[in-house]
């Protein structure tokens, strides 16, 4: 069995807890406006991993991650898309004692993905935007699947964060921000929600790929708004970062 990996980042500080080894794999079926790892769309790019392999590379930091209260991401593009190699990969490290997470949009959602959910510690979910019309707007897909996906997390009692992007005009209807915290109120498997403002780091990429960036004239939010949205979020109960 083989997967393929767009990189690999030693000492990750921001996707889990502790240093983490982060893994981007290759592949996404979404299509986000403010995406800045474009580069892992192609699902045929990236390097050709077998599970020992890269099970392999993250070994060598497992001092690291043991000592912080680490593990291993894997996010991308979408790991779900690669749900089969993933499992296997997260199997490996379940044996060597690492613990594992994946970043994802909960997009994908099958028997697999079930498989590879049980060898899983933590599920960084991408929770894109909460009102259907807009999610599909900022991603190419529609919201109902990310919604179940998080109803099976619940219900299987996984750990989960959320993860909610702040644009300027996109993703900042305060309305909607409030419908979602109230709405993962009712989640005790999340345990907090991570507010990114939005950047625009990625957009030299999407140029060098020939693809239409539509946020750049889009500003950063401003600090203003940003403790408005944290208050707002406070009403989920949940830990805001």
């Amino acid at each position: 069995m083989e997967g393929r990996i767009h990189s690999l980042e030693s000492c990750g500080t921001v996707d889990g807890p502790g240093i983490r080894f982060v893994t981007f794999l290759q592949g996404c079926p979404l299509r986000c406006q403010y995406c800045h790892n474009a580069d892992t769309w192609d699902t045929k790019g990236g390097t050709v991993y077998t599970p020992e392999a890269l099970v392999k590379e993250i070994k060598k930091y497992k001092s690291y991650m043991k000592f912080s209260g680490g593990g291993v991401t894997f996010t991308g593009g979408e790991p779900l898309l690669q749900a089969e190699f993933l499992r296997e990969v997260c199997t490996l490290c379940k044996k060597e004692e690492i613990s594992t997470a994946i970043d994802t949009s909960g997009f994908i959602f099958n028997q697999t993905v079930k498989e590879l959910l049980e060898v899983t510690d933590l599920v960084l979910l991408d929770m894109k935007n909460f009102d259907p019309e807009v999610y599909k707007t900022v991603t190419g897909v529609p919201l109902k699947p990310t919604l179940q996906f998080l109803d099976y997390l619940k219900e299987k009692g996984i750990k989960t964060w959320i993860r909610y992007v702040l644009v300027p005009g996109l993703t900042d209807n305060l309305d909607t921000i409030k419908s979602m915290a109230k709405y993962l109120k009712g989640y005790e498997n999340v345990e907090r929600i991570e507010l990114l403002p939005f950047h625009k780091m990625g957009e030299f990429k999407w140029k060098e790929l020939g693809y239409n960036y539509q946020l750049a004239d889009t500003e950063p939010p401003s600090k203003e708004l940003i403790n408005r949205v944290i208050e707002l979020l406070k009403l989920s109960g949940k830990e805001i970062e």
